[in-house]
């Protein structure tokens, strides 16, 4: 029986995010698991917990859309792999406020599409917020947050390292992320245009919200490192003269000068790479660095598993994404209508474990 004190989740899509955003809504008190939309019929009439790997939750799994928007729920965390914004205009015209990591981190709403999200938000009395990691927090809620001990500001930087063999998604690391394929093919594949406008948004957000005076255009710049001997990623072989290795950054310009940068460094590992590109002495890691009086900067570890084998079984970093999204729930749906960013909503927190939560025996 579902407690009248505790919002309604439903769950879209059950990847690595939406697995992790499961279990963090049934350990947040606040909140109760009342639905699950799944893609492939191979879930389809299944007990979520069976998706899961643990006992059985008495929630359902269904590729039926229109059935799983009919169900009574509050909110909807939606994380599909790649976003679908009539999906996401029905999900809310249902009446149901939306947290997601794939988009909506800080939207122009000169963009048509865009405010046609913000309007049907609004049309519907719901909110709709934007979260994860990378973007998501690392890229604009935590760098503006550690700007505020700093004055003169002349650069702000937000970078992901990361060894790509701990993510366990062989098809996208081959095909979206162009991972053992030619440089051509990658310099050309989808995921530039994937990463960028959520970058993009997050560098954005920072300049406006802190006042930079950037030129119009933000800069992309691709790098690419191929092997340079056999390197096993595990579900495929990337050969020498595949591609090993991955750089993005987004830059805005003041002047035709950096001074912001949102960027990732994705490799498969450190060894037989051409360039010889390495994490450096700190290994994997995020960071954030502010670079003003004084310079300030802020690495953020464990967000990377500590090994291949552990990161193939629970990604800590998908995990964070998912925790990010699950955990602004409450504050999003007492939030006014219509899209709201970091920027808008109160500092929400996550929640102790159930056993040392207040009121608990």
């Amino acid at each position: 029986m579902s407690s009248p004190s505790k919002l309604r989740v439903i769950q879209w899509a059950t990847g690595g995010v939406g697995k992790a955003a499961i279990e963090c809504v049934l350990n947040h008190p606040g909140l109760e698991l009342a639905g699950c939309w799944v893609h492939s019929a191979d879930k389809d009439g299944v007990d979520v917990g069976q998706i899961l790997g643990t006992a059985p939750l008495g929630v359902t799994a269904s590729t039926n859309a229109a059935d799983v928007l009919a169900l009574d729920a509050d909110c909807v965390v939606y994380s599909p792999l790649v976003p679908n914004d009539e999906e996401v205009v029905r999900i809310l015209r249902s009446g149901k406020n939306v947290v997601t990591p794939v988009g909506w981190v800080y939207p122009d709403l000169n963009v048509p599409r865009h405010k046609a999200i913000s309007d049907a938000a609004l049309e519907a009395g719901v909110t709709l917020h934007g979260s994860g990691i990378h973007p998501g927090g690392i890229t604009e809620r935590f760098p503006l947050m550690v700007s505020s001990l700093s004055a003169a500001v002349t650069h702000v930087r937000a970078e992901e390292f990361s060894d790509i063999r701990t993510y366990n998604a062989p098809d996208v690391v081959r095909h979206i992320m162009g991972f053992g394929g030619t440089p051509e093919e990658a310099m050309q594949g989808p995921m530039a245009s994937l990463l960028e406008s959520g970058f993009k948004m997050s560098v954005r957000m920072i300049a406006e919200h802190m006042g930079f005076r950037i030129d119009p255009n933000i800069r992309t710049i691709q790098e690419i490192a191929v092997a340079t001997a056999d390197i096993d990623y595990g579900p495929f072989m990337i050969t020498p003269g595949a591609v090993a290795a991955r750089r993005f950054r987004w830059q805005a310009l003041v002047d035709g000068e950096p001074v912001i940068t949102a960027a990732v460094n994705w490799l498969m590992g450190e060894e037989d790479l051409d360039p010889g590109w390495n994490f450096g002495e700190r290994g994997e890691r995020f960071e954030v660095e502010i670079t003003g009086d004084p310079t300030v900067s802020l690495t953020f570890k464990g967000l990377q598993p500590p090994t291949i084998a552990e990161g193939l079984q629970r990604n800590p970093g998908v995990v964070a994404t998912a925790n990010h999204c699950v955990n602004a729930i409450p504050d999003v749906c007492a939030a006014d209508p219509g899209i709201k960013t970091y920027l808008d909503l109160p500092l929400f927190a996550g929640r102790p474990a159930p056993k040392l939560a207040a009121g608990s025996a």
